[in-house]
């Protein structure tokens, strides 16, 4: 055909990778009624710094045990990390700046979501948490964000 040309690597892994987003985005929403996503891309919608693709917030509505704070004043975090295509899993030191992220703020979870458009039967989603010995454990949407 005409007018199509074939795309570089580069091009080729962008496009991956914001369709990954897309995808997680609308598998967690299904099941999600209270969380909100936050993307962190780069300014032409790319991938950016930082070992944290995805910060899931959601208010904490349960009773604060700060004298001073009410349900709903505080919040619940999840770290996700994507990776589509054939991308690498995250690495041993990728893993610890995760831990380390979620130690930091305290967050709820750490999530890998993994999308592979080219498998030989069908494109294959998974969720997984990690656990606190640095295992990725299979989850899903529902187990995350249906709570």
């Amino acid at each position: 055909m005409a007018g199509l040309r074939k795309l570089s690597p580069h091009e080729q892994a962008a496009k991956t990778d914001k369709w990954t987003e897309i995808l997680f985005r609308a598998l967690a929403a299904r099941v999600s009624k209270r969380w909100r996503f936050v993307s962190f891309r780069g300014a032409g919608g790319g991938e950016w710094k930082g070992v944290v693709d995805i910060l899931a917030v959601r208010k904490d509505t349960s009773k604060s045990s700060h004298e001073m704070l009410k349900s709903g004043d505080l919040f619940d975090f999840v770290l996700v990390q994507m990776k589509g295509g054939s991308a690498k899993p995250p690495s041993a030191a990728d893993i610890r700046r995760l831990q380390a992220v979620k130690s930091h703020y305290d967050a709820r979870a750490i999530v890998l979501f993994f999308w592979n458009h080219k498998s030989k039967d069908k494109a294959t989603t998974k969720f997984e948490l990690l656990d606190s010995a640095g295992r990725w454990v299979p989850s899903s949407s529902t187990a995350i964000f249906g709570l």
